[in-house]
């Protein structure tokens, strides 16, 4: 079962592209964008990620920090923001055990074709842990993601 609005969030979030373990107690007093994104470097996933860049000052201004998750490796997270300059750290779910957790892995269809993938989705986490809102496949805007949020 999908965590949902009012649920509380897991302590354990992952590991980042650096190999640490992130916590959800790592950010205690702030509100958290917890966003699960398809794949580093692909179109879409690169105007996410530089929206939330572009807005990161403004976010961590109304008390926001940003994690972005995939199921990409940590090395490839390492190039990703390395090369778009990310002010974030990126969890690599390469287990999706943190995407099942949250209901973001699944079955997908692309040109009639079926495979397995991450749901663009962003969860809006408080200060105590809970989850606020929830933004959806549909509803994410890529190009002025930040801005949806604030």
């Amino acid at each position: 079962m999908a965590l949902q609005v009012g649920d509380k969030a897991p302590e354990i979030l992952g590991i980042n592209q650096d190999g640490t373990e992130i916590r959800l107690s790592d950010f205690a007093g702030k509100k958290l964008v917890l966003y699960f994104y398809p794949k580093d470097s692909t179109q879409g996933c690169t105007a996410q990620a530089c929206s939330l860049r572009d807005g990161y000052d403004d976010l961590r201004k109304a008390g926001y920090e940003v994690i972005g998750v995939s199921a990409d490796s940590a090395s490839s997270h390492q190039k990703f923001i390395a090369k778009q300059n990310l002010p974030f750290q990126l969890i690599a779910d390469t287990d999706k055990k943190l995407s099942e957790q949250f209901g973001t892995w699944g079955e997908k269809s692309m040109y009639g074709r079926q495979y397995m993938g991450m749901f663009r989705t962003t969860f809006i986490i408080s200060e105590n842990g809970i989850i606020e809102r929830i933004i959806s496949p549909k509803e994410v805007n890529t190009k002025s993601h930040a801005r949806q949020i604030l």
